[in-house]
């Protein structure tokens, strides 16, 4: 209903065929219009709502990644890959409906209060040097967006528990009480999302108002334990540790999703059944969900169960393995690597190498596939951009004949990173694709190396992402006003993938040459002042009456004694 807030929280339980169990956690709020319902709210996170309007943030995206999604195995061709496999660290885009002479400091004042409202590093993204504008390699393309991530961003439970005070329930009730610190830390792969969606200011405001969505990705290894199948069976309780006491007393819909990707294996389901030849479910499902394509074939099944209110018993659902069963997740066209090139502390090269993973789809009017590279270099690692060279099947190839478009911003000391974004097109029965550039590696000031220079610096992911593909699924009906999890699914998502984070090592002088050069100073004037005070301050005479002294009293000592 558009008169009223609405709040919805759903998990989805996805078999992987590693072995191990994808745990996603959707929640969703929507606030209706400022204008017509006013400012006050009853479930929608004030925080949020003051951000929004404060900096007139049109859209946005915040994510605290640990670990790194995995695409041979966990695929990539898929809506929650998609759109839930981020970089490890913080990633952080947001656009504004503010003149352009504005953006830069709304940008920095959002990253401050983000960081204060997360207990993140986030305004570290303030400064010039750490952000920067792309082009044409997100879907707006008004001018107004602005990319910035924090690659060493550690993730720990000070940045969740914010995120869960953001829920009407946070984590004392309904779905979000199952996270358990110490069970989603100890994942694989752990990502919390925020994406939030304003259409209040200017021509973009619409009945719509706003949409806060929060997801929580988790890959868990459940507990193995001997058997004959080859895959172990979990259950909500063995995962997280903890059952569903019941759903969220401020939700209109809590439900928990079991994903199946391998029914073409002959794995089908009656409406009512719970039991298939390769897997048992523990308790009977409420509706079946059956995607099919345009051939009618049947693909991924879900299976939905509904939470009751938090008076009724605690709600654990498993899963048993009968059989084995082996299938792979749906991968996108390429599997992209990054790597560095070269040797030394003075120059280098990036390269970016692309396989094919045999499932290339040709576009309309030609065997093609186009291939977008967005990535961020900081300034001190410098490119040389016209040293750019494509290579295809192991073969250099002109630089016009693949390479659609190019965007460069070249980078300026202390000031702003580079910036490259290239649009390549690829034949379709292309094996590998790489592209290389080199790079010197600059000088820093003594107070800007990090306390771990020695480790060396990080260069944030590339994203790249194939136009004209897009993963969705085609469950047959709208769901749209009634679980916003099975809409996303059904929605158009763009496929990319995030490289992986490089390690640069740079020249670092030695830290501890101060400390060395006090101690051997000082120990040098300790010595020399002690001999020189030591040799002022004696008085010849008086000791030598002294010793004499003592040889007498020493000699009367030896006569008395003998």
């Amino acid at each position: 209903e558009l008169d009223a807030e609405v709040f919805t929280e759903a998990l989805l339980l996805k078999p992987l065929p590693d072995g191990k169990v994808l745990t996603h956690f959707h929640f969703q709020t929507t606030a209706p219009p400022t204008r017509t319902h006013g400012r006050h709210h009853h479930v929608f996170p004030k925080s949020i709502y003051q951000l929004v309007h404060k900096f007139k943030v049109r859209e946005m995206e915040l994510s605290f990644t640990q670990g790194r999604w995995n695409y041979e195995r966990w695929g990539g061709y898929d809506p929650i890959s998609n759109a839930n496999a981020k970089p490890p660290g913080v990633e952080l885009w947001a656009e504004f409906d503010v003149p352009h002479s504005q953006i830069d400091d709304s940008w920095k004042n959002l990253s401050h209060t983000l960081s204060g409202l997360f207990c993140a590093s986030i305004n570290f993204l303030d400064h010039s040097a750490s952000y920067s504008a792309p082009r044409w390699s997100f879907p707006s393309s008004s001018g107004k967006l602005r990319y910035g991530t924090l690659p060493r961003e550690a993730v720990c439970t000070e940045n969740l528990t914010p995120w869960l005070k953001l829920l009407p329930c946070r984590d004392k009730d309904g779905l979000s009480s199952l996270m358990d610190r110490s069970a989603i830390y100890k994942g694989f792969y752990h990502s919390q999302r925020l994406h939030l969606k304003s259409s209040e200011f200017g021509s973009h405001e619409t009945v719509k108002g706003m949409v806060l969505e929060q997801t929580l990705t988790v890959v868990l290894q459940p507990n193995t334990l001997p058997g004959k199948v080859s895959l172990p069976s979990f259950s909500i309780g063995s995962l997280f540790g903890r059952k569903v006491k019941g759903k969220c007393s401020l939700s209109t819909s809590s439900n928990v999703y079991v994903l199946s990707e391998f029914s073409d294996h002959g794995v089908l389901m009656d409406e009512i059944d719970h039991e298939t030849p390769v897997f048992k479910l523990s308790s009977r499902p409420n509706r079946v969900i059956r995607e099919t394509d345009s051939f009618q074939q049947v693909g991924s099944v879900i299976y939905e169960y509904t939470l009751e209110s938090s008076g009724s018993e605690p709600f654990d659902l498993g899963l048993q393995w009968k059989n084995p069963v082996f299938w792979s997740s749906k991968k996108a066209p390429f599997h992209t690597s990054r790597f560095l090139t070269g040797s030394g502390n003075e120059r280098g090269a990036i390269a970016i190498s692309m396989k094919s993973n045999g499932a290339v789809v040709s576009e309309p009017g030609g065997c093609s596939l186009r291939v977008g590279i967005f990535q961020v270099v900081p300034w001190y690692v410098k490119m040389y951009y016209h040293t750019l060279r494509v290579f295809i099947d192991g073969e250099a190839k002109p630089f016009e004949d693949n390479v659609e478009k190019v965007s460069v911003s070249p980078s300026e000391d202390k000031v702003s990173p580079g910036v490259m974004e290239i649009a390549l097109r690829l034949p379709c029965s292309v094996k590998t694709a790489a592209m290389t550039v080199e790079f010197d590696k600059g000088f820093l000031h003594i107070d800007e190396y990090p306390p771990d220079a020695n480790q060396g610096f990080d260069i944030p992911s590339s994203i790249v992402h194939f136009a004209g593909l897009a993963s969705k699924m085609n469950f047959g009906g709208n769901f749209s006003g009634q679980v916003p999890l099975l809409a996303k699914l059904q929605e158009e998502t763009p496929v990319r993938a995030y490289t992986e984070v490089l390690l640069v090592p740079l020249t670092t002088p030695d830290f501890s040459m101060p400390y060395n050069v006090i101690t051997i100073a000082c120990t040098v004037f300790a010595l020399y002042f002690g001999s020189l005070l030591n040799a002022l301050r004696r008085r010849a005479g008086e000791e030598e009456r002294l010793l004499r002294e003592k040889g007498k009293k020493r000699g009367l000592l030896t006569w008395i004694l003998s």
